[in-house]
């Protein structure tokens, strides 16, 4: 048992999970850049155990604080009591370690987004239940006061996500240095809902009672225009990833967008509905010239078109969902 076990196990026996004379089976689990993630076998069944890392694992430096993890936590506990079935239990935290266990959820029975977008198992329902609940959670938690002092992560989300997404890609691209960091204040500077702060297919997993959001380290009460642009971004990348799917794929954003709309009752939803169209291309851009680039767009050509898509809407700028979606269909058939 190397180092990273034997401190997990110390972890495990604090939150009474294992006990003195039981040696669990530790896998570790691929697939994020921010945490480290075992499947723990125990004597009744698997958990899962994740730890956050000071250092992400990108080529470029990016480094945020572990506390991150007790947020992740406090959001998945909130988000349960909005939506039960929408995020894993938590089954306990340890917030010195900077870890927490969760139940483990069988993968034959909830599937990764990511994977079913790559296989062309495009499901109008599967965009529709992620959209009603993203809304539901934050309509649920609008407003509330007790929610926006406990989730006042400003810093760290600025280290996690305005920093390394839309900071970084407007010192890569000068010429729209003014328009990134208006795109900076805005989202820094509205404080709405809490917001998930990184809503990716990777990061959600279609269940028998509807999706199961993951991965709530980014958790902050601020711009809900963060949460729907992020998600509704990798729809539009997965055109260029699985192209036989793109009709599917748009039609995804379109019912993932409508069905989020119609739960905004805390601010006028034109509003929200131009603010995250303003934002999504910049988060188009990073996701090819940030810190965090996708990797599953290799192709240059297809980073050329994603950037030159994102320089247009950002110089336009456009007002709507549907006007981007509508640029982004009539781009793809040139």
């Amino acid at each position: 048992m190397d180092q990273n076990q034997q401190e997990l196990l110390a972890a495990l026996r604090r939150m009474d999970l294992v006990a003195d004379d039981e040696a669990p089976e530790f896998t570790p689990l691929t697939g994020g850049v921010s945490s480290d993630i075992w499947r723990v076998n125990l004597a009744r069944g698997p958990i899962c155990v994740k730890r956050a890392l000071a250092q992400l694992r990108v080529e470029a430096e990016w480094r945020a604080p572990v506390e991150r993890n007790a947020s992740e936590v406090a959001w998945i506990e909130a988000a349960r009591r909005v939506v039960p079935s929408c995020a894993p239990k938590i089954l306990g935290h340890d917030p010195e370690a900077g870890l927490f266990a969760m139940e483990f959820f069988d993968p034959k029975r909830y599937r990764l987004w990511k994977n079913e977008l790559r296989d062309g198992n495009v499901v109008l329902s599967h965009a529709a239940s992620v959209g009603e609940t993203l809304g539901r959670i934050h309509a649920a938690t609008a407003a509330d006061p007790e929610c926006a002092e406990k989730f006042a992560n400003d810093l760290i989300f600025y280290d996690i996500r305005l920093e390394p997404y839309l900071v970084a890609t407007g010192q890569a691209h000068p010429d729209l240095a003014d328009t990134f960091a208006r795109l900076v204040q805005v989202t820094a500077e509205t404080r709405r809902v809490l917001v998930h702060g990184d809503v990716s297919p990777k990061n959600i997993l279609i269940g028998p009672d509807g999706p199961v959001f993951l991965d709530a380290e980014c958790a902050w009460f601020g711009d809900p225009a963060f949460d729907l642009a992020f998600c509704l971004n990798h729809l539009l990348l997965k055109c260029l990833w699985s192209p036989d799917s793109t009709v599917l794929l748009l039609d995804s954003f379109g019912v993932l967008a409508a069905r989020y709309l119609a739960r905004v009752d805390w601010e006028d939803t034109a509003g929200l509905d131009a603010r995250t169209a303003q934002l999504l291309p910049g988060l188009l851009l990073a996701r090819i010239d940030g810190k965090s680039p996708v990797e599953y767009l290799t192709d240059e050509n297809d980073r050329n078109t994603v950037r030159n898509a994102a320089r247009a809407m950002l110089d336009g700028p456009v007002e709507s969902l549907g006007e981007i979606r509508a640029y982004w269909r009539e781009m793809l058939r040139e």
